[in-house]
């Protein structure tokens, strides 16, 4: 079974003992509830928990029983326990039965609360969830800023890894605003979109008359990020020879915009990111190896939104509060969201969300659930694409629609008078038997709990 996804324990502080061996903290953390995203820690005990309404900071859930489930871990996985509860229990996006113990890998619902299992809560209880400067950081990402700060300061040179929509180019920014000459110019270039054939030029400037169709001479990229840093995106994608020119510059510090008779000298800082391993593509001859170790280090590695849960419900609600103010969140929206690859990450979560916001908006919808969420959202665009890992395989179903606590109470009432007779129930309420059979199990409805003894069903 996969370790826990996030990446809390990659990037969080450890504990080791005299042996030096890490010392993990199993636990779960609370990350949304009633409505509102939340940052709750919960150890495990003895690596044995119980939890239910109201117990171990868990809020007032109506929709959770005062003793719902029981969590364990055993050392390599965690295992969920249904206690016999009112509305049941949901592991990864699937309902599980009464009493049968299963094993989890990610989201633990239980009532409207949604809680993320996790190998090591330590650096949950000690950094949180952070807003700074409009930015909403958790325990991984405090600690890579953090990184990024001090490399600013000592550095002329950071290398950024991450997938697309990671934010590479926030984290170019705060190595450019860290550093010595904040106040110089900022220069983001994206590689994979310059021509071959303009690269050159764009890059290092060019004098009037070397090229026909301009007349006046161009300032290059380079010439344009002096004093202070130029961002080089997808920074894989220059051609070799470019390539070698901008070592130079590097190198020496010197500029020599093409048809110049002499260079200039140049000071400033560059950042570079990848989507890819620079590594892989020295390997191929698509990389130069001598500019690899002049821009590959320090380097950091940002951590997909996957392997992120804590930040999840945060993002969405500051989303639909910019998007849809009256708005409430569904725990199905975020619980679908937890369960998703989101391969763009946090660039195509800000655009799913800001559309279902806008589709509850259209419908007269006062609260934004999974229903909203456009088809696909947050899945693997084609079969071309490395498929999820397996701690993600239980993200592909759609869950169901959010409950409706009115029918809930009316299907109730109806077993109620009908003393748990299924057949008598649908009668009442002018629905089929099967399909009030569905909605038992939607609701989590045991019939024999509303009779000393349940009639055997007829047609």
């Amino acid at each position: 079974m996969p370790e826990s996804v996030s990446t809390l324990k990659e990037y969080g502080v450890e504990d080791c003992d005299r042996d030096g061996t890490a010392q993990l903290h199993p636990g779960l953390v609370l990350l949304f509830s009633c409505g509102r995203p939340l940052a709750t820690v919960i150890r495990l005990g003895n690596n044995v928990i119980e939890l239910g309404r109201g117990t171990h900071g868990l809020p007032p859930d109506p929709r959770m029983s005062r003793q719902h489930a029981r969590v364990s871990f055993d050392g390599s996985r965690f295992l969920v326990t249904d206690l016999g509860s009112q509305n049941g229990t949901s592991c990864d996006g699937r309902r599980i039965r009464p009493y049968q113990p299963v094993e989890i890998d990610r989201v633990l619902r239980m009532g409207d609360s949604l809680l993320c299992v996790l190998r090591d809560v330590q650096p949950m209880a000690e950094k949180g969830i952070l807003v700074e400067g409009g930015l909403l950081l958790g325990p991984s990402l405090q600690s890579l800023f953090a990184e990024v700060k001090q490399a600013a300061s000592f550095a002329d040179t950071l290398h950024i890894r991450g997938e697309s929509g990671t934010g590479k180019e926030l984290i170019a920014h705060t190595f450019h605003e860290h550093g010595p000459r904040p106040d110089g110019n900022f220069v983001a270039v994206n590689c994979a979109a310059i021509p071959q054939e303009l690269a050159e030029r764009l890059l290092f400037g060019a004098y009037r008359g070397v090229y026909p169709s301009t007349g006046e001479s161009t300032e290059g990229y380079i010439q344009a990020a002096a004093g202070g840093t130029l961002f080089l995106d997808d920074v894989g994608k220059l051609d070799l020879e470019v390539q070698a020119k901008l070592l130079r510059v590097l190198e020496t510090k010197e500029l020599l915009p093409l048809g110049a008779s002499r260079p200039t000298t140049i000071e400033l800082k560059v950042c570079s990111a990848s989507s890819r391993d620079l590594k892989n593509q020295v390997a191929a001859g698509a990389f130069r190896e001598d500019l690899y170790y002049r821009l590959g280090r320090p380097a950091v590695t940002i951590p997909p939104l996957r392997k992120r849960p804590e930040e999840v419900p945060w993002l969405i609600e500051s989303i639909v509060r910019k998007n849809n103010t009256s708005a409430g969140l569904h725990s199905s929206l975020i619980e679908t969201c937890l369960l998703r690859p989101w391969p763009g990450n946090i660039r195509e979560l800000l655009v799913e969300i800001r559309s279902a916001a806008q589709a509850a908006k259209t419908q007269g919808s006062l609260q934004v659930d999974a229903r909203h969420l456009p088809d696909g959202a947050g899945s693997a665009l084609s079969s071309s694409q490395p498929p999820p890992g397996p701690e993600l395989m239980a993200a592909t179903p759609r869950p169901p629609p959010p409950l409706d606590p009115v029918e809930q109470r009316r299907i109730e009432a109806a077993l109620h008078a009908n003393q748990g007779n299924v057949s008598a129930t649908a009668r009442a309420l002018g629905v089929h038997r099967t399909q009030l059979r569905r909605l038992l199990v939607r609701y989590g409805l045991e019939p024999r709990r509303y009779g000393d003894r349940q009639a055997p069903d007829s047609d």
